[in-house]
């Protein structure tokens, strides 16, 4: 049943009653020109007609518009406006008893006078001020965070994504001395890391595990202290928007051998330090010209193409190699492609 139905029913019961007891009180005149039982029952109709009519502008009516109006207010007024009524509620709980001493009527009107007034005062001055006393509710809770976390006194850590993890490349490169700064795990990578482990995929699985065992490895054997940090990202859902979102506020980057998120957070004014990046600017320069010999193992995507691998992994599509396969032939490099996803050089055969 809708609710202006229940409304009207509940105003029919209740205007009904209220024209009952007033068919006592009525004037002298009408009780000369109608009857006791046709009053009996004159009333009762009118006020139940009555009561159908106006009880939903009275009722459902006043609540549909206020749920609208909450509906399109932003949760920062709302949350403004309960702070400011809570607080001029306090207020006028404090100032009720010295009211309540008046002499009569006053100490009967300004108790009740005075609730109104605090809390209109407080919800209209904490609502006008919003964005300063939110913006000093987040600083300080930053300032507890960085309180409460060694991660943050220094300002110096690091982000570590879910990919970098399982790529493991982070544990080398941390024994080596380049990585000064603490590392920082927040606990949703670990939880993304522990759902990865726990998939009925196989494949994602082992992935998982491993991400596990390295990250506890990087834990008692890294040069640098790691933290799991309890620091989320509650208006966010998705994991690497929370890194983001996080790396931002506490101003530091993050590493990662993500290409997606390498370039979502570049865009969003974030640091990032990928390892892809750091493998290909220390790999041996390989030129235009320069022989190498290659073992053709697959075909390329174009017709004759063959592709090979380098030792360090890097992918070589050789032109006109297709039809050696699984041959060994010395190759000469024509073009050499970089990106944060990798190197990939291209060349023809050496013939």
């Amino acid at each position: 049943m809708r609710a202006d139905s229940i409304s009207r029913i509940a105003g029919l019961i209740g205007f009904a009653i209220v024209g009952f007891y007033l068919e006592e009180q009525a004037p002298r005149l009408i009780r000369e020109l109608l009857s006791a039982e046709l009053r009996l029952w004159l009333f009762p109709i009118t006020g139940a007609l009555f009561g159908i009519l106006i009880a939903p502008y009275l009722t459902t009516r006043p609540a549909r518009t206020l749920r609208k109006i909450l509906g399109q207010t932003s949760t920062q007024i709302l949350l403004a406006g309960l702070i400011g009524l809570v607080l001029g509620l306090l207020v006028a709980a404090l100032l009720a008893w010295p009211l309540s001493t008046l002499p009569q009527p006053l100490n009967q009107v300004f108790p009740s006078a005075g609730a109104i007034l605090c809390a209109w005062l407080g919800i209209t001055i904490f609502v006008a001020r919003r964005t300063e006393i939110m913006s000093t509710l987040r600083l300080r809770f930053r300032e507890t965070e960085r309180d409460t976390s060694k991660f943050t006194q220094n300002g110096h850590g690091i982000l570590l994504d879910t990919s970098v993890i399982i790529d493991g490349r982070v544990y080398d490169i941390s024994k080596t001395g380049f990585i000064t700064g603490p590392l920082l795990v927040p606990i949703f990578v670990l939880n993304e890391l522990q759902q990865v482990a726990d998939s009925s995929d196989v494949t994602r699985r082992s992935r998982g595990r491993r991400g596990l065992e390295l990250l506890n490895k990087l834990q008692q054997e890294a040069s640098v202290p790691v933290e799991v940090s309890n620091m989320d990202v509650d208006e966010m859902s998705e994991v690497d928007d929370k890194l983001v979102a996080l790396a931002k506020r506490l101003h530091c980057p993050v590493v990662t051998t993500d290409y997606n998120l390498n370039r979502v957070a570049e865009i969003q004014g974030v640091t990032v330090l990928n390892i892809n990046d750091l493998a290909n600017a220390v790999k041996v320069a390989c030129l235009p010209g320069e022989e190498l010999e290659l073992t053709i193992i697959q075909d390329g995507k174009e017709i004759g193409q063959g592709v090979g691998y380098l030792e360090d992994g890097t992918m070589v599509v050789v032109d006109g190699g297709g039809q050696h396969m699984n041959k060994r032939k010395n190759i000469v490099v024509t073009k050499v492609l970089q990106t944060s996803a990798g190197r990939m050089l291209f060349a023809r055969l050496n013939e």
